[in-house]
């Protein structure tokens, strides 16, 4: 055999599942389609600044994502506050610009208490998830049997409301409510601790970055196995006998007793499997689609929006840019901003020349920070929906009827293969600690599977 144990895929789930094996005593084999290790996370240079990087993929640790720290602890890896430098986030609503700081964004008190009575109504259903078995949740099929779009319109009682949660469905799932189970968007939540805290910064989801970039995570994990990675090896079959398992890609086949599946389902699904994946399998891979992100960085001079009182984080309830931070490296330098299309906003533009899409991106900033925004000295853009071996981000959402119909296979092993990646996480599913702690899972699985 060509090893122990064969890891299908090298981002950050991959990876620790295989470092865990290794540090086990295993023979392993990691095959990545991609000419890089790293899968959704990616530090790119920025051109002309010497040494300052912008993460084009995952960037943030947040408070309560123990493992992504234990993890950059183990290799000196450092993290920094995101930055606000000491100004004021800016909320763009019903074409109003309003300054606050805090979590709160200043709205007028009816919206806002729209938003309080939903939010702890939205609260109160999620802590009843059962994140290791979401389909039994109680009432796990009412809740399963809508869009979290048809239970705002319930629950809202202003459309103002209504279109808060829309912009934070996007920023957080790149996509519309009318996409999401309900049930799915409280799992989600609740595997993140809270609604507030994916879209919060301080003391939430975007709290921290890491200074050279996420993608060090990546290669670090990569270093420790060196020799161990084949790169442009994107995996066409997997079939399973009686000996172990044979991994088929475009150039040759690979022998071991046991697989790691760890790339998102809908690309797991695209695979052909010997004998055919079970029929639950099978239909959970057709029905988790990606969400739509094309992420783009605008690189000035100087940060000049914090002479203004400005943090340059921003949203709005129109885009295309509906979600803005400050990308800006934390010792001084260049001014970044990080500009997110998401969801329906990044099939629109992604369809664009990339000169129009530049113009409508920068455009949409000066709402946030003003006329200089229209002159970056660099751009920069990732459009995670053409990537080949991504096709959208953050990650998978699961539609009405997902969850209680098929839910239980996601994270099942069939037979010799085992699954990984965040979309298999109970905790922080979706985030980067939720990929560590796939990794482990399935690393553990294969340790103490049977013969």
């Amino acid at each position: 055999m060509d090893a122990d144990v064969i890891v299908v895929g090298a981002g950050v789930a991959g990876l620790v599942a295989a470092d865990r094996l290794v540090s086990a005593g295993q023979r392993v084999l990691v095959l990545e389609a991609r000419d890089r290790v790293g899968g959704r996370t990616l530090t790119m240079p920025v051109p002309g600044f010497d040494g300052v990087v912008v993460d084009q993929g995952g960037q943030w640790v947040g408070a309560g994502q123990e493992l992504v720290y234990a993890e950059l602890s183990r290799f000196g890896l450092v993290t920094f506050p995101q930055s606000t430098g000491g100004g004021s986030a800016l909320v763009v609503f019903r074409g109003k610009a309003r300054r606050y700081t805090g979590r709160v964004p200043k709205l007028d008190p009816i919206t806002l208490l729209d938003i309080g009575q939903a939010q702890a109504r939205f609260d109160r259903l999620a802590a009843t998830v059962d994140l290791a078995q979401p389909w039994r949740t109680p009432r796990a099929e009412w809740l399963d049997g809508q869009t979290f779009e048809t239970w705002l319109r319930k629950t809202c009682w202003t459309a103002r409301g209504r279109d808060f949660f829309r912009t934070a469905t996007e920023a957080v799932f790149a996509t519309l409510p009318a996409n999401l189970s309900l049930l799915h968007a409280l799992f989600y939540a609740a595997s993140g601790t809270s609604l507030e805290t994916l879209i919060s910064t301080d003391g939430g989801a975007q709290q921290d970055r890491v200074l050279g970039g996420m993608g060090r995570l990546a290669e670090r994990l990569a270093a420790s196995l060196s020799g161990r990675i084949e790169l442009n090896q994107p995996v066409r079959s997997i079939d399973q006998h009686d000996d172990g398992v044979t991994v088929t890609t475009e150039t040759r086949s690979f022998n071991a007793g046991r697989v790691i599946v760890a790339v998102p389902p809908a690309l797991a699904g695209r695979v052909v499997y010997t004998p055919a994946l079970p029929a639950e399998r099978d239909q959970l891979t057709q029905r988790t689609p990606h969400g739509g992100i094309i992420k783009c960085h605008a690189v000035y001079a100087e940060p000049f929006w914090r002479a203004d009182g400005l943090s340059a984080e921003a949203a709005s309830d129109t885009g295309p840019v509906k979600v803005a931070f400050d990308a800006s490296p934390p010792d001084g330098g260049p001014g970044i901003i990080l500009a997110f299309l998401d969801g329906p906003e990044s099939l629109r533009l992604g369809a664009l020349p990339e000169a129009e899409r530049r113009e409508a991106v920068l455009r949409s900033l000066t709402r946030f920070v003003g006329p200089r925004a229209m002159e970056p000295v660099a751009y920069l853009e990732r459009d995670w929906n053409a990537e080949e071996w991504t096709r959208g981000c953050y990650g998978a959402h699961l539609p009405p009827g997902a969850w209680t119909q098929v839910g239980a296979a996601l994270r099942a092993p069939v037979g010799r293969l085992h699954f990984a990646g965040t979309e298999t996480a109970e905790r922080w599913c979706g985030y980067i600690d939720g990929a560590i702690s796939s990794g482990v899972r399935a690393a553990t699985e294969v340790l103490t599977a049977a013969p």
